[in-house]
């Protein structure tokens, strides 16, 4: 009887080809893009969101926190939820959230209203995050084509951050500020309709339910972490408003494990931690993250605070450090499969190592070719280098049903070790400088931010080089 009810439906319903994986790629790329680019692109902005919403120091550091803490609190959440309920359902769900938001914070009135629209933009973008490289995996095979793959992924979602100086000083100057939220709704929109049209529908659940009691405790743990490390920039490390909440984000996140120890069905399952290429790569990525994400801070910093340049001319001249990152991660595929994914992240966060070094080198009176543009360039094509293979290996030895927490704890490795590693560049910047902000000042305290970074990239590639697990060059692996 259920065959003859259903087999009707079954002979109606319309053939509907399989849409061209170039395309999936493309729809995931650019929502990781809006992604990145709005972690970046408020900074330009924030002087005329100070003039136009009225907002004190203390709030413009909350437009950025509110969207930094949601995304970092509840990416975890988000790739689980994409494994369970779909990934596409959850990319479509992110990037609406992320879309009504961009419009909502561009629309503000009141300084509240933008933080509140930040958070919900955050939300959306922990949520959507996850399942841009869960597509893109599992629509393409592994193998030397998924490598490629990951490897435009790596590169678009470099760019966005890359880019986020330069569009949001060309949206600022040309049109104001709201634009740096506004421009994301019409692409947003594009990209909703065409990923309702042509991405289909996976999961890899299994009827399971999702585990509220670890979803409650990671989302808190992670965003109370994520707002302790950004009280440092204006409290200092030693500030109770501090110390609390990264001593109690610590805290939920050891509640978490345990919890998760002793789950039947647990949110992360803890075996992940033990897949070699898993664990690896993530400590990778956060070391790398912590010193990478840096970059575009202080090189913006150092060419509009002491060379003088606006923030249009300040984002122009690190448009060839954003083609050099998207070369070098359309460059590791090849290189992956010719020497394996260990050698290309040594070799790309070596030659990060030797930019950060020459950086280190900078004057108050540099030349743009020497000071900004060689150094950056080196910088960001070991960036690429190395991101696309630890992307690669972060990704496998997991089972299909745990591709979304993997691609969601990726994101958070980078995400995280980017946020601590600014709040603490920041901190060896100010110390440097001790209150003095005249450009030879400024200069050194930028110059030890990229001897400190050189230091920990130098680390990363020996941690990497021991650590990561050996491939053998040309293997079915991504890489």
């Amino acid at each position: 009887m259920t065959f003859m009810l259903e087999a009707p439906d079954t002979t109606r319903a319309p053939v509907r080809t399989a849409p061209p994986v170039w395309l999936v790629v493309a729809l995931a790329c650019a929502g990781q893009f809006l992604v990145v680019l709005d972690i970046s692109v408020v900074n330009v902005a924030l002087p005329s969101v100070r003039g136009g919403l009225g907002l004190d120091e203390q709030g413009l550091q909350w437009v950025v926190n509110a969207y930094s803490i949601a995304f970092a609190g509840f990416m975890l959440l988000g790739g689980r939820a994409g494994d369970l309920y779909g990934r596409k359902r959850m990319f479509l769900v992110g990037l609406g959230l992320f879309t009504l938001a961009s419009l909502a914070g561009g629309l503000a009135q009141e300084g509240w209203h933008l933080l509140v629209a930040r958070a919900v933009q955050g939300l959306g973008a922990a949520v959507l995050a996850p399942s841009t490289l869960t597509l893109v995996t599992s629509a393409v095979p592994e193998g030397a084509a998924r490598a490629r793959a990951i490897a435009t992924w790596t590169a678009v979602g470099a760019g966005g951050g890359a880019a986020g100086g330069f569009v949001g000083g060309l949206l600022v100057e040309a049109l104001s500020w709201r634009w740096v939220l506004l421009i994301n709704v019409p692409v947003g929109a594009v990209v909703l309709a065409a990923a309702a049209r042509w991405i289909t529908e996976s999961r890899a659940g299994d009827g399971r339910r999702l585990d509220l009691p670890g979803a409650l405790l990671v989302t808190a743990g992670l965003a109370t972490l994520a707002y302790g490390v950004s009280q440092t920039e204006a409290a200092g490390w030693t500030a109770a408003s501090t110390v609390v909440p990264l001593c109690a984000g610590l805290a939920l996140v050891a509640l978490f494990l345990l919890a998760e120890a002793r789950a039947k069905a647990p949110l992360m399952p803890l075996g992940l931690l033990r897949i070699r290429s898993v664990a690896s790569a993530n400590v990778a990525m956060f070391l790398s993250g912590s010193a990478m994400f840096c970059m575009w801070f202080f090189m913006t910093l150092y060419a509009q605070n002491v060379l003088g340049y606006t923030p249009l001319h300040a984002g122009l001249a690190l448009v060839p450090s954003s083609v050099a990152v998207i070369v070098g991660s359309k460059v590791a595929p090849r290189l992956m499969r010719a020497t394996g994914p260990r050698a290309v992240a040594v070799l790309g966060t070596l030659v990060a190592t030797g930019g950060f070094a020459w950086q280190s080198t900078m004057t108050a009176d540099g030349g743009y070719l020497t000071a900004i543009m060689i150094p950056g360039v080196l910088m960001m094509l070991g960036a690429g280098l190395a991101g696309t293979p630890l992307a690669s290996l972060a990704t496998s030895g997991a089972a299909p049903e745990e591709a979304g927490l993997v691609a969601g704890l990726v994101n958070t490795s980078r995400t995280m070790g980017g946020s601590l590693g600014l709040a603490v560049m920041a901190t060896i910047a100010a110390a440097r400088t001790n209150g003095v902000d005249t450009p030879e000042a400024l200069t050194e305290g930028y110059a030890l931010v990229f001897t400190t970074g050189a230091v920990v990239l130098a680390a990363g590639a020996l941690l990497m080089w021991a650590w990561l697990p050996r491939t053998r060059a040309g293997a079915g692996q991504a890489g």
